[in-house]
């Protein structure tokens, strides 16, 4: 692959990443209500469900979502009632005090799995990946390397992607003090969660 279409590649991911989608609303949502420290477990499971979903497309699955209305429309709600209840969760959540900011074990094991669900079950993200990577790839030339340079380029800048995202979201937490504020970040993390979850029960299917 030649250097000019790879830093092409890596704009155009760049740009793609950084239009908040349902992936992005949920670090942030729970920034706004862990705090920061939520990115250490929203930010793995942001990179395995995107490596996850682009392998699924590499296999044709991204193919038989855009044949599929059926299974396309199942994964969509699915996705979008799945947003709405944590974003409901949230928007009920008593505020944290100060001292008590910090995601517990379990917590955060519960963050990196809603992050890797959400990302790798995003049926337009592996329709996406479909129309999206072969644009960049050199057909004449062997698929593994050049599969094996892209889909890592692709993890990181998305890693990077969510976890500047969260960072700013965080800090706004990391300054709140009042009660009162406190659940006011809580409720629109929670709205941002249930934005992302309507988002995606508008997803149409790729023609």
């Amino acid at each position: 692959m030649s250097l000019d279409l790879y830093l092409a590649f890596v704009l155009t991911s760049a740009v793609v990443l950084a239009i908040p989608g349902p992936t992005i609303l949920y670090v942030t949502g729970c920034a706004l209500s862990h705090g920061r420290r939520s990115i250490w477990a929203t930010a793995p499971g942001v990179a395995l469900g995107d490596l996850l979903a682009m392998s699924c497309a590499l296999l044709g699955m991204g193919a038989l979502l855009t044949a599929s209305a059926e299974l396309f429309t199942l994964l969509k709600w699915g996705g979008a009632a799945y947003l709405i209840w944590l974003g409901l969760k949230s928007w009920q959540a008593s505020p944290a005090a100060p001292a008590t900011r910090a995601c517990t074990p379990r917590q955060s094991r519960t963050l990196f799995a809603q992050a890797f669900v959400i990302t790798a079950l995003n049926p337009k993200s592996i329709a996406f990946f479909v129309a999206f990577l072969p644009q960049f790839v050199r057909h004449g030339e062997p698929l593994g390397p050049q599969f094996a340079l892209l889909v890592p380029t692709f993890v990181v800048l998305a890693v990077v992607n969510a976890t500047l995202y969260g960072l700013l979201a965080g800090a706004v937490r990391e300054r709140a003090r009042d009660p009162r504020t406190m659940r006011a970040l809580n409720r629109v993390g929670g709205g941002a969660l249930i934005g992302a979850g309507l988002m995606t029960a508008l997803m149409r299917r790729p023609a």
